[in-house]
């Protein structure tokens, strides 16, 4: 693992450890914010993404979103069609994190959480059915990592101290 080259991610979304737009969350339209690479490797095959919510209280991680067998690009375009087979992104796959084929935006219930997204560029495509979660991935691309890089965004809410009277 110690082999694995390190790869830029930017967003036009948001900066990284900056605020997240509310379009990109649960409070929002929900959908996945673009993902731009730099210097994808030459030997690369495939691209996976996965994002978890980094603060979760007595879990720590919990994920929100995978997707695999991406084909090699510079961009990972915004708003991932829902689905195991996204038609938008030919030939990936999307697992489930938060329990669907989808890609589910930050909503914490209280908070400011981190929500980190790591791209991994594969030498390989990744054979595993729309069912699999997190670390049936994690173990598929194990050693098949060419390039990691991440970038983290921000979400918070904040509730009331108390609640008004009538």
């Amino acid at each position: 693992m110690s082999n694995i080259e390190k790869i830029k991610i930017e967003s036009l979304a948001f900066k990284n450890n900056q605020s997240m737009p509310v379009k990109y969350t649960g409070k929002g339209e929900n959908i996945s914010p673009d993902l731009i690479l730099s210097d994808v490797s030459g030997g690369a095959v495939s691209i996976a993404v996965i994002m978890d919510d980094l603060d979760v209280p007595k879990i720590g991680e919990f994920n929100h979103w995978l997707l695999w067998n991406i084909p090699i690009q510079k961009v990972i375009p915004e708003n991932i069609a829902h689905g195991p087979y996204p038609e938008n992104m030919k030939g990936a796959v999307q697992g489930k994190g938060w329990g669907k084929n989808r890609y589910k935006g930050p909503n914490p219930p209280f908070g400011t959480h981190r929500y980190r997204f790591e791209v991994f560029v594969l030498d390989c495509k990744i054979d595993l059915p729309p069912q699999s979660k997190k670390r049936d991935l994690m173990l598929q691309m194990n050693t098949h990592i060419l390039q990691h890089g991440e970038i983290t965004g921000l979400f918070g809410v904040r509730k009331p101290l108390f609640k008004r009277g009538k």
